[in-house]
């Protein structure tokens, strides 16, 4: 007589061990997660203090007095507005520029059959071992000699590109069945056609995790901006920053506002941009 086996419970209770440990993951999860906003927090805390305050023992995480007043001082002393608009036209831009770059060269690097793509890909792919200041002195030299020194349009050239963006987009374009494709193919449509109409649409977000990436680096650079920019009306938040700690080293409550004001662009469009960033990040390299 054959034994007949029971379908497994799905709500079958979790012993006291897994209790113990799923109690241990999350209390190291929330002091990690502690760990990490502590000093956001004191940023936060700090910006809302006078100087005298900031390092005052004991500390008082939440001030007796709200100084909401910093949060207008600082865009009196440095001009952080001018710093704030080319930032964000810079970061836009390439942002902008890399999507498209990336996403059309990865495009036919996935989906198009041409001799030598393998070997092409992987050249361009290992420009990304290449350390950037190996190659800073001859990129100033060619900016400066074709008129593009002092402009943002030299960053704007120099960043447009990126190896790790066309890596990314590959990877994600590989998990697209191609019968879509060659069915788009069949029924006339371009090359073009294909990547605007079909293939853009669904990666979405593969899209949306290169333009957290190419954002926040963006809006980050320092060394970029310090190079190829000395017009002080044409630096952007991060060399403004620099040159605002320099100035008023001595009101940390001024220095933790504009840094948490600086915070904020980076932090909207990851906010805006997390469902697609995660699901990127969960697709992006499963085949390949």
């Amino acid at each position: 007589m054959t034994a007949v086996s029971r379908p497994k419970d799905k709500h079958r209770h979790m012993t006291a061990g897994e209790v113990v440990l799923t109690i241990l993951k999350y209390a190291v999860l929330l002091a990690l997660t502690v760990v990490a906003l502590v000093p956001f927090v004191w940023m936060i805390s700090s910006s809302l203090k006078t100087s005298i305050d900031v390092f005052s023992i004991p500390m008082k995480w939440i001030p007796t007095e709200l100084h909401w007043e910093n949060y207008s001082l600082i865009w009196q002393r440095v001009p952080l507005a001018a710093y704030f608009k080319n930032t964000a036209i810079l970061a836009v831009i390439v942002t902008f520029m890399q999507i498209l770059t990336s996403s059309f060269a990865a495009y036919a690097f996935a989906k198009m059959q041409f001799k030598g793509r393998d070997v092409l890909f992987m050249c361009y792919i290992g420009t990304i071992a290449v350390p950037w200041q190996v190659y800073m002195v001859p990129q100033f030299i060619m900016m400066r000699s074709i008129g593009l020194y002092d402009t943002i349009w030299a960053l704007v050239a120099l960043q447009s590109f990126s190896a790790f963006g066309v890596f990314l987009m590959r990877q994600f374009y590989l998990g697209i069945p191609n019968d879509l494709s060659e069915a788009a193919r069949i029924d006339g449509l371009s090359e073009y056609g294909i990547w605007a109409r079909i293939i853009l649409p669904l990666a979405k977000p593969a899209i949306a995790t290169l333009c957290i990436f190419t954002f926040v680096n963006t809006w980050n650079d320092y060394m970029g901006p310090m190079i190829y920019l000395t017009t002080d009306i044409k630096k952007t938040i991060q060399v403004g920053l620099r040159r605002f700690i320099q100035a008023y080293s001595a009101d940390y409550n001024l220095i933790m506002a504009a840094s948490l004001c600086s915070l904020l662009p980076v932090t909207i469009v990851f906010l805006f941009l997390q469902r697609y960033f995660i699901e990127g990040i969960a697709t992006t390299g499963m085949k390949g």
